[in-house]
């Protein structure tokens, strides 16, 4: 197992690393406002009683391990209490969590991040397109698990990749109900017997929803119910670097297994749609000064109806009104508002070209 650092003095990180013990105890261990985001999967505490069979008598292979059964709701509540603590610590200011669960935990675990000082943001209901059925005819078929998206505190400057989710959604913003399938077939991770290696694998396709939409390349994503590492599979393909912590050895070996086999997708591929509002601003007077465009040179409105010259200081003259590119394309409209960048052109070679595209040029510069 390779352990990749991020280090200044103290705030080592051991990045791309499985954490062998007790979530709270590690976590309490790595230094504080260091990690990006949280993903948690708890123990959803079933309270199972007894084995539960098919029609055809077969035993459902059902959440029954040692790490998902507590005393009683209070100790679970508690222990609910501690590791939402110890996550808070370690968030940066602008962190975020996710947290997942059933109908059986979720509720406590909303009031526990509350209290704790975190800021909901949302409830996600990821639809399960194949869930299991309900075998014994008593209950609906329990086809949704809930997922609860808080920052660290109110007011907090989250990472939130709209334009990136909306493009996931061939153009239709995303919305808190997420229809997909749970994790089976090729997927589902096996151990040595050919069992399921654990009863709650989370599928890909959750987890990348999650990190695209809510991390950027580089982050620092931290699992402390790493399980088999579905969290950290994803986060190496999409960039981001990751903390498992991990209790059960039979969990974190299956789970290297599966991330050294894994591969990062190349820069390009990682690139997602960002707001507008999230690109760099640039002033239409570095157009100018860039020669980019002259003064006395004369823009043309897209419509063709008006037209203004360009100053030395970035503003524009037209008839009876001078100001921005965006107050003369509003005044000569007669509008309460404009956006200039998409509302005046200029002349090359015979053509008329949107000056949005001399703004994206040096966009494009600033990103490289």
């Amino acid at each position: 197992m390779t352990t990749m650092t991020k280090s200044k003095g103290a705030d080592a990180l051991p990045l791309n690393t499985i954490l062998a013990g007790d979530c709270i105890e590690m976590m309490n261990s790595l230094p504080e406002n260091s990690i990006d985001l949280i993903f948690a999967d708890p123990p959803y505490n079933l309270q199972l009683k007894g084995d539960l069979h098919r029609p055809d008598n077969s035993k459902v292979d059902a959440v029954d391990d040692a790490w998902d059964q507590f005393s009683s709701f209070a100790a679970y509540d508690r222990f609910t209490q501690d590791w939402l603590a110890a996550a808070r610590r370690l968030l940066k200011p602008n962190g975020a969590i996710w947290v997942i669960g059933s109908y059986h935990n979720i509720f406590r675990v909303g009031s526990a991040l509350q209290n704790a000082g975190y800021w909901i943001l949302n409830d996600v209901v990821w639809r399960k397109s194949n869930p299991m059925p309900n075998f014994r005819g008593k209950r609906f078929t329990n086809a949704h698990e809930t997922m609860i998206w808080a920052s660290k505190s109110e007011g907090a400057k989250y990472t939130f990749n709209y334009e990136a989710l909306k493009a996931l959604n061939e153009g239709i913003q995303m919305r808190s109900d997420w229809v997909l399938p749970i994790c089976n077939g090729g997927e589902r991770l096996k151990d040595d017997n050919g069992d399921k290696a654990h009863p709650t694998q989370k599928p890909e396709s959750l987890l990348h929803r999650v990190l695209v939409g809510s991390t950027n390349p580089g982050d620092v994503v931290l699992d402390p119910f790493f399980g088999t590492g579905t969290t950290g599979a994803v986060a190496k393909m999409l960039g981001r670097e990751f903390i498992g912590i991990e209790r059960e050895d039979s969990y974190r070996k299956v789970a290297q297994k599966r991330l050294d086999s894994v591969r990062k997708f190349d820069r390009e591929a990682l690139r997602v749609s960002t707001s507008k509002r999230a690109e760099p601003r640039v002033p239409f007077g570095q157009l100018v000064e860039r020669g980019m465009l002259r003064p006395g040179e004369e823009l043309t409105s897209m419509n063709g109806r008006f037209k203004a010259k360009v100053r030395a200081d970035g503003t524009l003259i037209g008839k009876d009104v001078k100001g921005s590119i965006h107050q003369v394309g509003a005044a000569m409209e007669g509008a309460p508002s404009c956006n200039g960048w998409t509302y005046w052109a200029y002349k090359r070679e015979g053509k008329m070209v949107p000056i949005d595209l001399l703004r994206q040029q040096i966009r494009a510069e600033l990103a490289n």
